[in-house]
Protein backbone atom coordinates (compact mmCIF):
# COMPACT_ATOMS: atom_id res chain seq x y z
CA UNK A 1 0.00 0.00 0.00
CA UNK A 2 1.27 3.46 -0.90
CA UNK A 3 1.74 6.02 1.87
CA UNK A 4 -0.17 9.32 1.76
CA UNK A 5 2.03 11.77 3.72
CA UNK A 6 2.07 13.41 6.09
CA UNK A 7 1.76 10.32 8.23
CA UNK A 8 0.70 9.96 11.86
CA UNK A 9 1.63 10.63 14.54
CA UNK A 10 0.93 14.25 13.61
CA UNK A 11 2.73 17.35 14.77
CA UNK A 12 1.02 20.72 14.63
CA UNK A 13 2.82 21.45 11.36
CA UNK A 14 1.88 18.13 9.72
CA UNK A 15 -1.71 18.32 10.99
CA UNK A 16 -2.08 21.78 9.43
CA UNK A 17 -0.58 20.41 6.21
CA UNK A 18 -3.03 17.47 6.19
CA UNK A 19 -5.98 19.83 6.72
CA UNK A 20 -4.93 22.11 3.85
CA UNK A 21 -4.39 19.13 1.57
CA UNK A 22 -7.91 17.92 2.34
CA UNK A 23 -9.33 21.40 1.73
CA UNK A 24 -7.55 21.66 -1.62
CA UNK A 25 -8.74 18.21 -2.71
CA UNK A 26 -12.38 18.92 -1.78
CA UNK A 27 -12.23 22.25 -3.63
CA UNK A 28 -11.49 20.36 -6.86
CA UNK A 29 -14.98 18.81 -6.57
CA UNK A 30 -13.50 15.67 -8.13
CA UNK A 31 -15.04 12.70 -6.26
CA UNK A 32 -12.53 10.19 -7.67
CA UNK A 33 -9.56 12.29 -6.57
CA UNK A 34 -11.01 13.00 -3.13
CA UNK A 35 -11.82 9.33 -2.50
CA UNK A 36 -8.16 8.35 -2.90
CA UNK A 37 -7.36 10.02 0.45
CA UNK A 38 -9.55 7.46 2.27
CA UNK A 39 -9.08 3.78 3.04
CA UNK A 40 -10.97 1.39 0.77
CA UNK A 41 -13.21 0.54 3.75
CA UNK A 42 -13.46 4.07 5.15
CA UNK A 43 -16.50 4.77 7.33
CA UNK A 44 -18.23 8.15 7.32
CA UNK A 45 -21.07 9.80 9.11
CA UNK A 46 -22.03 12.94 7.23
CA UNK A 47 -25.01 14.70 8.79
CA UNK A 48 -27.60 11.91 8.93
CA UNK A 49 -25.96 9.71 6.28
CA UNK A 50 -23.61 6.77 6.77
CA UNK A 51 -21.19 6.14 3.91
CA UNK A 52 -18.85 3.17 3.61
CA UNK A 53 -15.90 2.61 1.31
CA UNK A 54 -14.44 4.53 -1.59
CA UNK A 55 -17.28 3.63 -3.95
CA UNK A 56 -19.77 5.01 -1.43
CA UNK A 57 -17.66 8.15 -1.04
CA UNK A 58 -17.57 8.72 -4.81
CA UNK A 59 -21.33 8.24 -5.07
CA UNK A 60 -21.99 10.55 -2.11
CA UNK A 61 -19.69 13.32 -3.38
CA UNK A 62 -21.02 13.10 -6.94
CA UNK A 63 -24.54 13.66 -5.65
CA UNK A 64 -23.40 16.37 -3.19
CA UNK A 65 -21.62 18.45 -5.81
CA UNK A 66 -24.44 18.10 -8.32
CA UNK A 67 -26.66 19.94 -5.76
CA UNK A 68 -24.10 22.23 -4.07
CA UNK A 69 -23.03 24.38 -7.01
CA UNK A 70 -19.97 26.68 -7.08
CA UNK A 71 -18.82 24.97 -3.87
CA UNK A 72 -15.92 26.64 -2.05
CA UNK A 73 -14.55 25.31 1.25
CA UNK A 74 -12.22 26.53 4.00
CA UNK A 75 -11.01 24.15 6.74
CA UNK A 76 -9.05 25.00 9.90
CA UNK A 77 -7.25 22.75 12.35
CA UNK A 78 -9.07 22.55 15.68
CA UNK A 79 -7.07 19.87 17.52
CA UNK A 80 -4.86 16.83 16.88
CA UNK A 81 -3.33 13.88 18.67
CA UNK A 82 -1.40 10.89 17.35
CA UNK A 83 -3.50 9.66 14.38
CA UNK A 84 -6.53 11.93 14.87
CA UNK A 85 -7.34 15.42 13.66
CA UNK A 86 -10.37 17.60 14.43
CA UNK A 87 -11.24 20.42 12.05
CA UNK A 88 -13.84 23.12 11.77
CA UNK A 89 -14.95 24.35 8.40
CA UNK A 90 -17.31 26.54 6.47
CA UNK A 91 -18.24 26.29 2.83
CA UNK A 92 -20.40 28.29 0.46
CA UNK A 93 -22.50 26.97 -2.38
CA UNK A 94 -25.81 27.59 -4.09
CA UNK A 95 -28.62 25.33 -5.19
CA UNK A 96 -30.19 25.12 -8.66
CA UNK A 97 -32.59 27.96 -7.84
CA UNK A 98 -29.68 30.30 -7.07
CA UNK A 99 -30.12 30.33 -3.26
CA UNK A 100 -26.73 30.65 -1.57
CA UNK A 101 -25.80 28.88 1.66
CA UNK A 102 -22.94 28.98 4.09
CA UNK A 103 -22.57 25.62 5.76
CA UNK A 104 -20.69 25.41 9.06
CA UNK A 105 -19.42 22.34 10.78
CA UNK A 106 -16.77 20.23 12.37
CA UNK A 107 -15.21 16.93 11.48
CA UNK A 108 -13.32 14.29 13.41
CA UNK A 109 -10.80 12.33 11.38
CA UNK A 110 -8.92 9.11 12.15
CA UNK A 111 -6.02 7.94 9.96
CA UNK A 112 -4.33 4.61 9.40
CA UNK A 113 -0.54 4.17 9.48
CA UNK A 114 -0.34 4.98 5.74
CA UNK A 115 -1.91 8.42 6.16
CA UNK A 116 -5.27 7.41 4.69
CA UNK A 117 -8.40 8.54 6.51
CA UNK A 118 -10.31 5.53 7.81
CA UNK A 119 -13.03 7.38 9.72
CA UNK A 120 -14.73 10.75 9.13
CA UNK A 121 -17.50 12.05 11.36
CA UNK A 122 -19.06 15.34 10.20
CA UNK A 123 -21.67 17.57 11.80
CA UNK A 124 -22.94 20.36 9.55
CA UNK A 125 -25.49 23.20 9.72
CA UNK A 126 -26.67 25.27 6.74
CA UNK A 127 -27.45 28.96 6.80
CA UNK A 128 -29.19 30.57 3.81
CA UNK A 129 -27.32 33.74 2.78
CA UNK A 130 -27.76 36.33 0.07
CA UNK A 131 -25.26 36.41 -2.75
CA UNK A 132 -24.00 39.76 -1.42
CA UNK A 133 -23.11 38.04 1.90
CA UNK A 134 -20.71 35.63 0.24
CA UNK A 135 -17.15 35.69 1.59
CA UNK A 136 -15.41 33.19 -0.72
CA UNK A 137 -14.64 34.71 -4.10
CA UNK A 138 -11.76 32.76 -5.62
CA UNK A 139 -11.99 30.88 -8.91
CA UNK A 140 -14.18 27.91 -8.04
CA UNK A 141 -12.17 25.54 -10.23
CA UNK A 142 -9.18 25.39 -7.90
CA UNK A 143 -7.80 25.62 -4.39
CA UNK A 144 -8.15 28.63 -2.12
CA UNK A 145 -5.36 31.09 -2.93
CA UNK A 146 -2.65 31.39 -0.28
CA UNK A 147 -3.52 35.08 0.25
CA UNK A 148 -7.26 34.43 0.76
CA UNK A 149 -8.31 34.86 4.42
CA UNK A 150 -8.94 31.76 6.52
CA UNK A 151 -11.82 31.15 8.89
CA UNK A 152 -10.31 33.15 11.77
CA UNK A 153 -9.56 36.13 9.51
CA UNK A 154 -13.13 36.08 8.22
CA UNK A 155 -14.57 35.97 11.72
CA UNK A 156 -16.01 32.50 11.17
Amino acid sequence: MEDRPPLPPFTEETAIQKVRMAENAWNTRDPQKVALAYTVDSAWRNRDQFINGRDGIVEFLTTKWSRELDYRLIKALWAFRENRIAVRFAYESHDASGQWFRSYGNENWEFDEHGLMRRRIASINDLPISESDRLYHWDSSGPRPEDHPGLEDLGL
